[in-house]
């Protein structure tokens, strides 16, 4: 058996999907463990491009797939992406995709307060993509969720809907000057998507282990990014989940012994959607290349990404706080043409250098990135697939980052098919 979990190392976007998808080739079952849908897996198959929200992207390959506990779901969005895949010829029936009934909901309620807030925020606003996940998260930290478990009983949901109901509306009109949310509609809506989804819902603890027990090769994708993580990220602009490989086993039910190596997803630069802080952020040309090149523009909010040059501060932190056993470089054929490379070894900061990514934001605005410089290449490194056929500069540049991070790099993307892809070694071999 091989339990394989994989996790981004940045802030999000850097590639999982790609990753997972190339490697869901080799499992039986993969398992989606935290977030919502305020992310998003940009995968091109056969030439086609498809964004996956909740639903793992092993689905294309036929595997099973399971949305863990850790999750908060909004059904509405869930039975769309279903319908989607379904008329992309995707078998997505209940054998195929299972649900935790453990895992919480995204109420109509929790998206009106998501985007009130940002709104009364104004110019302070963290950067939310407004779909309710912060404040379903909320619910289910102080009790006030509704699980599938509850949703799939009519009578206990509308029992805990109207409990809770009346404590929404007051903060949603008072507090935030929103509208008032009405319980029948609710009702009537939520009973048709409990009915569709109902044939899906299972006790997916049991069921993976089942897996392991039958020897079944597993793979865990997390959403977003190491430094989003709500306990370890660049707080408070961070997500409302832990999303480190650790919450594979909290998100999915599965103890810590059954894992068997975890791989942290980095672009070869680095990119941020939203606000928050970004030490190696390029504010000019080379920054604006780079973006148009990469395409960098947010999977779920299309909103544009900021890039910056590689930070071996924060991958680094990532290795650490993920225990990764190795590493998958994404868009490296982005830096093609650049004359220069830099890689941000550590930061500077009061006269002191500094190694560790600091928890404290006000410090963490005082560091200013200490490069090192490496020569770039010209050629096209699209068609390569051995490593060995890189251009030398291509090659040094990986060699580095495995010499800064200490990690070694398993698999290296030169576009985004997966047939473009180097695999170095093969986690699930």
């Amino acid at each position: 058996m091989s339990a394989i979990v994989i996790v981004g190392t940045q802030w999000g976007d850097e590639g999982k999907g790609k990753v997972v998808d190339l490697l869901a080739a080799y499992a039986d079952i993969v398992v989606r463990f935290q977030g919502g849908n305020n992310a998003g897996h940009t995968l091109v198959v056969n030439g086609r491009q498809f964004i996956s929200h909740l639903v793992p992207s092993g689905i294309l390959q036929s595997k099973i797939c399971i949305i863990g506990n850790g999750l908060v779901i909004d059904p509405e969005v869930l039975l769309q992406e279903i319908a989607v895949l379904k008329s992309m010829g995707i078998n997505i029936g209940p054998q195929q995709l299972r649900i935790s009934e453990k895992a919480h909901l995204i109420m109509p309620y929790h998206k009106q307060i998501d985007l009130a807030r940002e709104t009364k925020k104004g110019e302070k606003k963290i950067g939310t993509t407004g779909r309710g996940i912060g404040p379903s998260y909320e619910d289910k930290a102080s009790r006030r969720g509704i699980r599938i478990v509850e949703f799939m009983d009519p009578d206990v949901f509308v029992e805990k809907l109207h409990e809770i109901l009346e404590e929404k509306n007051f903060y949603l009109k008072n507090y935030l000057g929103g509208e008032s949310l009405d319980a029948g509609q609710i009702i009537e809506q939520y009973k048709g998507y409990a009915k569709q989804l109902e044939p899906y819902v299972a006790d997916i603890s049991v069921e993976i282990e089942r897996a392991v027990r039958q020897g079944k090769k597993i793979l865990f994708e997390g959403a977003q990014g190491t430094h989003l993580d709500i306990d370890h990220g660049t707080y408070p602009f961070v997500t409302s989940s832990n999303t480190i490989a650790g919450n594979a086993c909290c998100g999915a039910g599965v103890g810590p012994t059954h894992i068997s190596d975890v791989i942290g997803i980095a672009k070869a630069y680095t990119t941020r959607v939203g606000s928050g802080p970004f030490p190696t952020e390029l504010l000019d040309g080379t920054g604006d290349a780079i973006q148009a090149k990469g395409a960098e523009f947010g999977a779920t909010t299309g909103r544009r990404r900021r890039c910056g040059w590689i930070d071996m501060v924060l991958l680094r932190n990532s290795g650490r706080l993920n225990g990764l056993t190795g590493i998958a470089i994404t868009k490296l054929d982005v830096l093609g043409g650049l004359e220069t490379l830099k890689i941000c070894t550590h930061y500077e900061a009061g006269g002191k250098n500094i190694h560790e990514f600091p928890a404290s934001l006000k410090r963490l605005a005082a560091c200013r990135p200490a490069y090192e410089s490496l020569p770039g290449w010209s050629e096209d490194i699209s068609g390569v697939r051995m490593f060995e056929d890189l251009p030398q500069n291509a090659r040094r540049y990986i060699r580095r980052i495995e010499e800064l991070s200490g990690i070694p790099v398993w698999i290296v993307s030169v576009g985004p098919g997966r047939d473009q892809t180097i695999i170095i070694q093969n986690p699930f071999s």
